[in-house]
């Protein structure tokens, strides 16, 4: 497959979990992909696993926070590739303080910046490459969005469903433009984002939870579809997750 041929796959959030399973399995069908999270040594050592393999892979690091970073991290990707086809932004943050009782103003802005600005500030710095491509989104968002689960707490839980309006207004604006998007919508994942929950889950627990591999699975299945079809909202769960 040629340069010219080949998509660029910007991951948000690459850096473990979700996202870094994400990365990984869109170098395995021909990919390019941009690396993106605060932790440079954990996205400069998957990149070269990528490498190693074959893959080829661009390392942009930096708080998905700062509201300049995304504009001057999607002009990177276009110095460097010339192209972006796709933004996976799977960043996110919760607290153990996380309900009315408990919680600071100063954590909700937290979560909330993370989740919820963080991921509009990727998207609408990645839109005009996205537009010339017909290009696509994937949110990685929470279950807690479609169904809504107290224990995720107050900034978790509003900030996940914002992100919903946020991807409806992708599909009912940019649809002319070949833009598509996805709210993608996992269960219960066994990630080192479970160290957030109040109660910490064992690992009995975790063995009945969806693995990062299968929600990357799913955003494959989103990526790879065909250019005339859009998967609005997407949920998956563990079988044994009520």
């Amino acid at each position: 497959m040629g340069a010219a041929e080949q998509r660029v796959t910007w991951v948000v959030g690459a850096s473990s979990g979700i996202g870094e399973a994400a990365a990984l399995a869109a170098v395995r069908t021909g990919r390019r992909v941009v690396l993106s999270a605060r932790r440079e040594e954990r996205l400069t050592e998957l990149a070269e696993r990528i490498r190693a393999g074959g893959g080829e892979a661009l390392v942009l690091p930096g708080d998905a926070a700062d509201p300049g970073w995304a504009a001057a991290t999607a002009a990177a990707v276009q110095d460097a590739f010339g192209a972006l086809d796709e933004v996976v932004v799977a960043a996110g943050l919760n607290l153990r303080e996380r309900h009315w009782a408990d919680q600071t103003t100063a954590g909700f802005d937290a979560v909330v910046t993370v989740n919820l600005l963080a991921a509009v500030h990727a998207i609408a710095a990645a839109l005009p490459a996205l537009r010339e491509r017909g290009g696509t989104v994937v949110v990685v968002s929470s279950r807690a969005a479609w169904e809504f689960n107290a224990g995720s707490g107050v900034g978790y839980s509003a900030s996940k469903s914002a992100l919903a309006a946020v991807v409806r207004s992708l599909n009912a604006e940019e649809a002319a433009h070949g833009v598509r998007a996805t709210h993608l919508c996992p269960g219960d994942v066994a990630t080192d984002f479970l160290q957030h929950r109040p109660q910490v889950p064992d690992e009995a627990a975790r063995a009945r939870m969806l693995t990062p591999d299968d929600v990357a699975r799913s955003i494959l299945h989103v990526l790879d579809a065909p250019a005339h079809v859009r998967i609005d909202e997407l949920v998956l769960s563990p079988l044994a997750q009520a």
